[in-house]
């Protein structure tokens, strides 16, 4: 889950070439990872992005989860086990150089390689955000796709993109 969020550390300003992204972002999604025997893990919520740091994953199904970064630390609260864990961020993930590094394959499909990993990008017709592809360092298949992408020039608000810690919650510093 902690590679789903650095995945989205997005940088908004791309080249022409690249995918554009606005300055936020709201969506819903769908996470579908498949481990190397083809057992499959679905997940679904949603997903905003401001600032080009700022990053809250909602997990609704099958857990109730919330994840938010700044780019330097990353929150975890997990509702069903009723705690909330911070960590540091040692290696920021920077989307942006993914963005700008992407070629066109076909249509429109984007390729690009990151620190050794294959990325596979599809934007919509709008030009806008639609899936993402990778492997991640489990050998896990792991595809998102988004839905509802409504993209904004205006950031969201610093309150917005918190992760809310209920007060009888247990905090854990990593």
């Amino acid at each position: 889950m902690t590679k789903i969020v650095l995945l989205f550390m997005v940088g908004y300003y791309a080249n022409a070439a690249s995918i554009e992204m606005p300055n936020s972002f709201k969506s819903d999604f769908i996470q579908k990872v498949t481990n190397p025997k083809n057992k499959v893990l679905n997940y679904s919520g949603n997903v905003s992005f401001s600032d080009s740091t700022l990053l809250k994953w909602v997990y609704t199904k099958p857990t109730k989860k919330e994840v938010c970064t700044n780019g330097k630390e990353l929150t975890v609260v997990d509702h069903d086990l009723e705690q909330a864990s911070h960590y540091r961020i040692n290696k920021g993930f920077d989307f942006a150089k993914i963005l700008k590094s992407a070629t066109l394959y076909k249509d429109n499909i984007y390729v690009t390689n990151y620190e050794n990993k294959k990325y596979t990008i599809k934007i919509d017709k709008k030009k806008q955000l639609h899936s993402i592809a990778y492997f991640d360092n489990l050998d896990n298949k792991v595809q998102i796709k988004f839905e509802h992408v409504k993209y904004s020039k205006d950031s969201l608000s610093q309150k917005e993109m918190n992760c809310t810690i209920p007060k009888a919650y247990d905090i854990i510093k990593g």
